[in-house]
């Protein structure tokens, strides 16, 4: 009996409403599947993350998810969505779970994943002198930035060390606005004791140029902060692939 009679007498189980189970003889798994997943397992222990385009990557995270399911197609599609890794992990839950194959459990899977890049990022800047760990605080705000869908205005407060004490989301928006508002977040620097601070928004279209308006509120929070003594080292606006200093360019 070939597979398609056996599919014709046993249509195969419907993974979460949406993805096809793949079984051999006896429920166990194929012979080609566990081929090919021995293999990117083969490739990613002796070559590293750099040896694997992004939806290879994405099926090794998806064997686990998926025990019993050919996750190639579905990596695929999940790349051909949203473009890359960063943006399959940093898309909702909501947005995932449109994409054939997705369900809940490979959802929260990559949420879960997601939530733990963002942590060990966090992890290099958090009660460390930020200036001279830049490049780390850069490395920091586009893994938890720059795939957003709309765009986020966070602060960074620090001490007279310059060390981060607090790293904190202030607003969210629209797809080209966020609403700030300097009074809060003179407000909070005086709760946390902060003596300086640093500005961080994301652009969604992928181009960090700060507009008119992150120009003229950024200019405001400086004098709010210079009536404290408190101190503004920078703005960064923070793009798909780049992103822009608004004390290097000129702007403060």
């Amino acid at each position: 009996m070939t597979a398609l009679d056996r599919f014709s007498e046993n249509p195969l189980p419907l993974f979460e409403g949406q993805e096809l189970l793949i079984t051999g003889p006896k429920g166990a798994d194929p012979a080609y599947i566990k081929d090919h997943r021995r293999r990117l397992r083969d490739r990613f222990c002796g070559g590293g993350a750099a040896s694997l385009p992004d939806y290879e990557l994405l099926e090794l995270i998806l064997f686990r998810s998926l025990p019993k399911c050919d996750v190639s197609p579905v990596a695929r599609r999940l790349i051909d969505t949203f473009g890359d890794l960063n943006a399959v992990l940093s898309a909702s839950k909501e947005r995932l779970i449109e994409v054939r194959g997705v369900g809940d459990v490979v959802a929260t899977d990559l949420k879960i994943i997601e939530a733990a890049t963002h942590r060990m990022a966090r992890a290099k800047v958090m009660d460390r002198p930020v200036l001279s760990s830049w490049q780390s605080l850069i490395d920091y705000c586009h893994t938890a930035m720059s795939h957003q869908q709309t765009e986020v205005f966070r602060v960074l407060y620090l001490n007279r060390k310059n060390v981060l004490i607090a790293d904190e989301e202030q607003a969210r928006g629209t797809v080209d606005h966020v609403p700030v508002y300097p009074r809060e977040i003179m407000r909070r620097c005086l709760e946390l004791n902060a003596s300086a601070l640093i500005l961080v928004h994301n652009h969604p279209s992928g181009d960090p140029t700060p507009s008119q308006s992150d120009i003229e509120m950024t200019l405001n929070i400086e004098t709010a902060a210079q009536a404290l003594g408190l101190v503004l080292h920078d703005h960064l606006v923070i793009g798909k692939s780049r992103e822009i200093s608004m004390r290097s360019d000129g702007y403060l």
